[in-house]
């Protein structure tokens, strides 16, 4: 099992918390069913769930989809533990909330599902924008929902200032543009793609990953994550790159980096009448 992803994960979530759009957030909650079907796209470690929970959402069926089995074998156990009452063979119950996570393509496990609601939560920033919205559009009920938040729209910054922070982001930028499908600007090219369907665009909000010292939780951890996503991308590519990486390492050990990524948190509702485009 590789610990390293579940560390990362479990460590933004006080970052996404704190990211998330109220606004959107509230929409959200105002168009639900009492009882809704929820699918989850890239669940992750399922933390979505003890948010919905936080949220009033207590009763429905949730199933969450990644593509990492050891992820998902971590999610229904942390979740199970945290927030379960009956545990199932996939899962658990919650009140009156059946909770299930399994492994698979997030954009292939979901179709003709009917469900009221896909989150899909950090993840069009990783596949291909219009070929997800379809995707969805195909497990929705007429009028169902899609929200994306936390949705990465090409902008990074650390503090305090270095003099290759510009060229270290645009070739980190570069590199996500690079990997097949992904988009460093997915969150303002979701909007569009949102606006040109035929369905709704209900509610959108900023939804910025701010972190700066002193750390809360394990933030730390979730920094260093970032760091190594950097020097991944640009290792070999920037004049000047290796000494920005040991001055941001530096500067996170001695507690004083900060770090900025802006992104969307969106709300789409697909047509009434027919579920697809």
């Amino acid at each position: 099992m590789n610990h390293a992803d579940e560390r990362y994960l479990e460590a933004k979530r006080t970052v996404d918390d704190r990211a998330i759009d109220r606004r959107v957030r509230d929409r959200l909650l105002a168009a639900l069913p009492e009882a809704p079907t929820i699918r989850e796209a890239g669940a992750g470690t399922g933390a979505t769930v003890p948010r919905l929970l936080d949220w009033g959402v207590t009763a429905g069926d949730y199933l969450g989809v990644d593509r990492d089995a050891d992820v998902i074998d971590f999610a229904r156990e942390r979740r199970a533990s945290e927030c379960g009452s009956e545990r199932t063979d996939r899962g658990f119950r919650t009140g009156d909330l059946t909770v299930r996570f399994e492994h698979g393509d997030a954009l292939e496990a979901f179709n003709g599902d009917r469900a009221d609601l896909i989150v899909a939560q950090a993840f069009l920033d990783l596949v291909p924008i219009e070929a997800s919205l379809d995707a969805f559009a195909s497990a929705l009920k007429p009028g169902g929902l899609v929200y994306a938040p936390i949705t990465f729209d090409g902008e990074t910054v650390f503090q305090p200032d270095h003099p290759a922070d510009d060229a270290v982001v645009a070739a980190y930028h570069d590199a996500i543009d690079t990997e097949s499908g992904r988009d460093a600007r997915a969150g303002r090219h979701l909007l569009d793609r949102c606006r040109a369907r035929d369905g709704e665009l209900l509610a959108v909000g900023a939804s910025d990953w701010v972190v700066y010292p002193p750390y809360a939780a394990a933030e730390r951890d979730f920094l260093a994550t970032i760091l190594s996503f950097v020097a991944e991308a640009v290792a070999e590519r920037v004049d000047g790159a290796d000494d920005w990486l040991r001055s941001r390492r530096s500067q996170l050990d001695a507690g004083r980096l900060s770090y900025v990524a802006h992104g969307y948190d969106v709300l789409y509702r697909v047509p009434d009448g027919d579920s697809r485009r």
